[in-house]
């Protein structure tokens, strides 16, 4: 049974959401999505908004891919992370995460 790439990952970061959190510094996160088409003006508008509690910020923008209808939104967030070699451990996480399948 072929399941959506991009269903697997939304459930993987769910599950690891406090781990993103708390290590993620979501400003390279959401220029990444601005660029691949994800985010639009205004979602990066109001993301921006929230730059001086970076943990706030990257709350909201996980708590704003949950709710996109985006097909491509955990894709290109997976994407973002494993372009950042400090963040490989977090790759690591996400694709050791059960799937829940």
């Amino acid at each position: 049974m072929f399941v959506d790439c991009n269903s697997v990952l939304k459930f993987k970061f769910a599950g690891l959401h406090s781990k993103v959190v708390n290590n993620v510094n979501a400003a390279y996160i959401i220029d990444f999505l601005f660029q691949e088409g994800v985010l639009g003006s205004q979602d990066m508008r109001t993301l921006q908004l929230q730059k001086s509690d970076p943990q706030q910020q990257c709350r909201d923008l996980l708590a704003l891919l949950h709710t996109s209808e985006n097909p491509q939104a955990f894709t290109q967030l997976y994407r973002a992370i494993k372009k950042k070699p400090h963040l490989q451990w977090l790759t690591e996480c996400i694709d050791k995460h059960p799937t829940g399948q």
